[in-house]
């Protein structure tokens, strides 16, 4: 089918998007594919694009004042995947590629004699009327039990597959049918995407044939049918119908808040036991009460898949963000080290996210299931951080007034994260370093040792082994901890990642704060990136928060943002535009050469430069290196 976007929150909700074009632009001026006047989003916002010949789609942020959101995380250009859920703005979206199918047959709509029913004929479905044409005799009364009992049945039903069991088990003893089925249209009510069948010997059975052209009619038409002459009208009649020696049908719509939402179907063979138009109203009457369970049952099940989303947001503020090449080098090397019991030592400057680092490994592990314990060794003394990490028994020191279970021992199981481990005194450094060689330790002041099983990883802002040569480290302790290293880069060498990292850090100020700020003004994201950041990632979160709380306007301006930032300027313009100049021959000449290197094979190109295919071929109509092509 043809994927598409539906809308799940905003102004925009339940509106469906068909991306039929293969590139659909999104955004609030009226050039846009889809253009939404909408404020919190830009005149240009984002662009969902088809990756060529392929099926797959992709987003693309256009530099927009808020940002684009896939997951909740903020995205430059991402490959979309089957229900992901995308933000702009105040507006959310969830991306859908592909349906359940329907089984049913193609065969003609049948002739003959058809009561049809329209909605406003149903007596059932007009309490503030007297019922009219209805005597008071037991069919009635029954009639109007059923209505009650299938009322407070399915009302507390709120699984979709239980609802259409349970509904067709209690129509089909009130209803003279030896079939049934429910199926449940698509969003555009074009077909339907679900189909539950039940026979009354056999109890549930998926595989009942049912006219699709009678069902569809239904549906398009919103219309009940009741037909008693199938089986006379074999040459006009649905061959499924036919075949099965069906008789008499009755098909009614669902039909909630004045939308389609699908069709009950019954059919029966019994030339005795036909339908008559009593039965039509009472079906009529079950499709009414039943649509409205049905409409909570499908909002019930966005509530619960929305939950769960949330639920996994609940986790990125632990994630990294940022889309740079080094960033996808330490995604790569978080991904085959996460999986293998290894020691992990991670190297950056303060503030470049080593602590994300560590939880990413952690919860990408077997032991994600348990516990997960930071220490920062730079900020207790030696005798607190010795206790604190192996903990203490009653009496060893004067304050020791009750035993003490060290954070070794509480990451039993799990990942133990030593901060700043370059702060470690020379005795705690030993007794880290038996802990590593022999998984046992003993508490301050205790005699019996202890078995953990803990996976360590360290993380630390210094030269190690710099500090080896010098004495101030142990390098035995150094070799056991440098299993695997991740180097963090600072965020001066990833400037790409800033505006990703700024609308990242917005959006969570934002909500905090409870003040409205829709975006960061051009002028102050060009400062930004031209800042070296030496506080790295945490100071941009702070200057990020700064100027939600100082700003006055719905845009971060540069006067918001920190004086230390504010006051930075890009002296030399000449330099940064043969920097430019510089960066973009480098470019030219790498692919050249690795294009004749392929001999033009753009695939094989694409691989030896560790991109995608149609990234590549961008960069190449970027600069207009076709030409040169032989």
């Amino acid at each position: 089918m043809t994927a598409r976007l539906t809308a799940i929150s905003g102004a925009l909700k339940g509106t469906t998007f068909a991306l039929t074009q293969d590139e659909v632009s999104i955004g609030r001026d009226v050039s846009n594919s889809v253009s939404i006047n909408d404020p919190s989003i830009s005149r240009r916002h984002c662009i969902i694009r088809k990756n060529g010949s392929s099926n797959g789609f992709h987003v693309v942020d256009l530099k927009s004042y808020n940002g684009t959101f896939v997951n909740g995380l903020p995205v430059a250009d991402r490959a979309l995947t089957h229900c992901d859920q995308i933000a702009l703005g105040d507006l959310r979206f969830i991306f859908l590629t592909h349906d359940d199918t329907v089984p049913g047959d193609d065969g003609d709509l049948i002739t003959g004699s058809t009561i049809r029913l329209e909605r406003e004929q149903a007596f059932y479905l007009r309490p503030e009327d007297a019922v009219p044409n209805l005597s008071v005799d037991s069919r009635a009364v029954g009639e109007r039990n059923a209505l009650l009992k299938i009322s407070t049945t399915i009302n507390s039903i709120r699984k979709s597959h239980e609802l259409q069991q349970r509904l067709l088990e209690l129509t089909l003893d009130v209803v003279p049918a030896e079939r049934g089925a429910i199926l449940l249209a698509d969003e555009d009510c074009e077909g339907f995407v679900s189909c539950r069948g039940w026979d009354r010997l056999s109890g549930a059975d998926d595989s009942i044939r049912v006219s699709r052209t009678i069902s569809r009619q239904v549906l398009r038409e919103v219309v009940a049918i009741l037909s008693n002459d199938v089986v006379e009208n074999e040459n006009g009649g649905s061959p499924s119908l036919v075949a099965a020696r069906v008789s008499s049908l009755l098909c009614v719509p669902l039909v909630a808040f004045d939308k389609p939402l699908g069709v009950i179907y019954l059919d029966t063979s019994s030339r005795v036991a036909q339908f008559d138009e009593a039965h039509l109203q009472l079906l009529t009457a079950i499709a009414g009460i039943a649509a409205i369970a049905f409409e909570n049952a499908r909002q019930f099940a966005l509530l619960e898949t929305e939950n769960r989303r949330l639920q996994q947001e609940v986790k990125l503020e632990h994630q990294m963000v940022g889309e740079s090449q080094s960033m996808s080098e330490v995604y790569e090397t978080i991904s085959k080290v996460a999986t293998s019991p290894s020691t992990v030592l991670i190297l950056g400057e303060s503030g470049t996210g080593k602590e994300l680092a560590a939880r990413a490994i952690h919860l990408n592990s077997e032991r994600a299931g348990k516990p997960f314990i930071a220490i920062n060794c730079a900020t207790l003394t030696e005798s607190l951080l010795e206790s604190e990490l192996f903990g203490h028994e009653r009496g060893a020191f004067t304050s020791a007034i009750a035993q003490k279970r060290g954070k070794l021992e509480l990451a039993d199981g799990g990942t133990i994260f030593l901060d700043e481990i370059a702060e470690l005194s020379p005795v705690v450094q030993a007794k880290l370093l038996r802990v590593l060689q022999t998984r046992e330790f003993e508490r301050v002041g205790g005699t019996r040792p202890i078995k953990v099983d803990v996976r360590t990883i360290a993380a630390t802002n210094r030269d190690l082994e710099a500090a080896t040569k010098t004495g101030k480290f142990r390098e035995d302790l150094y070799y056991r901890l440098n299993v695997v290293s991740i180097p963090m880069p600072p965020l001066r060498e990833r400037r790409e990642d800033i505006p990703l990292l700024a609308a990242y850090f917005l959006a969570d100020s934002s909500k905090k704060c409870k003040r409205r700020v829709t975006g960061i003004s051009e002028e102050a994201l060009r400062l930004m990136c031209a800042y070296d950041w030496p506080g790295n990632v945490r100071q941009l979160e702070n200057a990020i928060e700064r100027a939600v709380v100082m700003g006055t306007t719905e845009l971060i301006e540069p006067g918001d943002l920190p004086k230390t930032i504010f006051e930075s300027k890009v002296t030399d313009r000449q330099s940064q535009k043969s920097f430019r100049e510089a960066t973009t021959e480098a470019q030219r000449e790498l692919i050249t050469n690795t294009l004749q290197q392929t001999g033009g094979n753009y695939t094989e190109a694409a691989k030896l430069l560790s991109i995608h295919p149609n990234n590549l071929h961008r960069i190449v109509r970027r600069l207009k290196l076709r030409e040169n092509e032989s």
